[in-house]
Formats: C-alpha cells, sequence, structure tokens
C-alpha cells in the first residue's frame, strides 16, 4: 500500500484545512486509516482515525470537536477536515494505515509521506 498525502498549507487561527490521503492498491476498506502529526523539536503525535467501515473513528482531545476523520472506500481515500485551526496545529501531518487498528498506540503498517500544516497567529 502506497499512501500520499496533500492538502496542507498555510493557514491563519481560526481558519480551516482539509487534508486527503489517497492510496493505492484494492484492499483499501480492510485498513484502520488514520492521522499523525509532528511539530518541530516534538515527538509524532496520534490525530484521529477511522475503522475499517467508517462506523467508528477516534481523536486526540487536543483535537476533539475540531477535526473530523472520514473515509471514502470506493475512492481509497481518507480525509482529516480540521476547522478553528490554532498556532500549536502547525505540524506536518502524515496518513498511516494499519490492518490491526494499532494506530492509537503509534504503530502502521504503513506511513504516507507528510504534508505541512503551518497556522499563523
Amino acid at each position: 500500500v502506497q499512501l500520499q498525502a496533500y492538502g496542507g498549507g498555510l493557514v491563519q487561527a481560526g481558519g480551516s484545512l482539509r487534508l486527503s490521503c489517497a492510496a493505492s492498491g484494492r484492499t483499501f476498506s480492510s485498513y484502520v486509516m488514520g492521522w499523525f502529526r509532528q511539530a518541530p523539536g516534538k515527538e509524532r503525535e496520534f490525530v484521529a482515525a477511522i475503522w475499517y467501515s467508517g462506523v467508528s473513528t477516534y481523536y486526540a482531545d487536543s483535537v476533539k470537536g475540531r477535526f473530523t476523520i472520514s473515509r471514502e472506500n470506493a475512492k481509497n481515500t481518507v480525509y482529516l477536515q480540521m476547522n478553528n485551526l490554532k498556532p500549536e496545529d502547525t505540524a506536518v501531518y502524515y496518513c498511516a494505515a494499519d490492518l490491526q487498528g494499532r494506530l492509537r498506540i503509534g504503530i502502521a503498517d504503513y506511513w504516507g509521506q507528510g504534508t505541512q500544516v503551518t497556522v499563523s497567529s
């Protein structure tokens, strides 16, 4: 599985961005998909995950109520809608895929390249 993330950019605080991650292969629906981020000088942290059919989602406390993860299995794509962005959301965002659903503990079978999100104050 190859993952291609895009949609990052520069936005003012309070603004919105939508990240997308397109996956190759024909088994997309078999993977739990998620997003992580890494800010300069900090460790990579879990942001959100969505289960195979999209019924179940999980979020880091820091983004609950502001970010929404979704997926379109027919398009092999997972999204991260980010609203009310804050300067502390500035980071490189990575998408990830895992067959066993271990994303919340930082384990993934596949990682995409990152996309930069910068939030100005």
